[in-house]
């Protein structure tokens, strides 16, 4: 693993950073380029200029994790409902993606559970897809576990799937047979080398092995929703001419960028007719995903830096 990847990913499970890094100038200065604002009216905003913009669609997530009290899961659960509501008020075309240990799966993952189906429910009303974010690899088995008992009621749940676990073709491989959607991740977690490929040639050649599969046959038959979450421009390109040379159209999947991040390569996506949707994401809790979002390209340091301590 790259060593500045490796102290970012330390720096994001750090405890004393997670609860006074996101009060420092400096750091609140950098995560600018990430997300437009801790609020959701800032995430309305945003993805309104975008709409405008460019007509691109856009997912919501309101950062955080592994809540301790269930009346802070229920409470998120609230905002998400809220969310909705706004979202629809605005004429947005706006998904939702939640974390389960920010509604409850620590605590109670009975009630957990009903939380998400209560946000299916209320996507299903929107004719929109309710996203459920995978988390550290110990969560993998709970969270496909509950999404499959969800999927079962509300067919507009997907789940994400990451590229660098060994075991997510077998994943994959049940929820397209179930006709599930996948948003398709490189991971973004420090994992040991027992679960997760360690080297990024090894992650990009599953992503690929993965994504070939998203799209094939056998998978569209069943209805399955392919969307690929990267910014890789070498791993799009590989998708595109596979999908071509395959004859998969290209309305057949999509792709999920994150916001502030290759803005020209999401332009140009949405000039060639590929589905797209850029993530916004905001909140208070904001710190180990801003370290995880760094360490997914290191270089991205420089940028950051340059950025921090611009006058």
């Amino acid at each position: 693993m790259h060593p500045v990847r490796s102290l970012l990913l330390a720096a994001s499970e750090n405890r004393w950073m997670r609860a006074n890094a996101t009060t420092l100038p400096v750091f609140r200065k950098a995560v600018k380029r990430f997300m437009p604002g801790e609020r959701l009216d800032d995430a309305l905003e945003a993805a309104e200029t975008l709409r405008q913009q460019d007509r691109i669609a856009t997912i919501f997530t309101r950062l955080g994790e592994n809540v301790t009290e269930m009346a802070e899961a229920d409470a998120v659960t609230e905002h998400y409902l809220e969310a909705y509501g706004r979202i629809a008020q605005a004429g947005l075309d706006t998904q939702i993606s939640v974390k389960l240990t920010q509604l409850g799966l620590d605590i109670d993952p009975a009630r957990c559970r009903d939380h998400v189906r209560r946000l299916a429910a209320r996507a299903a009303e929107q004719g929109a897809i309710l996203y459920i974010d995978m988390e550290q690899h110990p969560y993998v088995d709970a969270t496909l576990a509950l999404y499959h008992a969800v999927l079962a009621e509300h067919p507009n749940v997907g789940v994400c799937l990451q590229a660098y676990l060994y075991r997510t073709a077998k994943d994959l491989e049940a929820i397209i047979a179930a006709g599930g959607a996948v948003r398709l991740v490189k991971g973004a977690y420090k994992e040991p080398a027992s679960v997760a490929f360690p080297k990024k040639v090894d992650v990009d050649a599953n992503y690929l092995t993965l994504a070939r599969a998203m799209i094939g046959e056998p998978a569209r038959t069943r209805g399955f929703r392919a969307v690929f979450g990267t910014h890789d421009v070498s791993i799009i390109d590989a998708i595109q001419q596979h999908a071509r040379t395959t004859g998969v159209p290209n309305d057949a999947y999509e792709f999920a960028l994150l916001y502030g991040i290759q803005r020209s390569v999401q332009q140009q996506l949405g000039r060639d007719g590929y589905g797209l949707r850029v993530l916004i994401s905001y909140g208070e809790y904001w710190f180990p995903w801003y370290m995880r979002r760094l360490a997914e390209r290191p270089a991205n340091v420089w940028f950051v830096a340059r950025t921090m301590f611009a006058k």
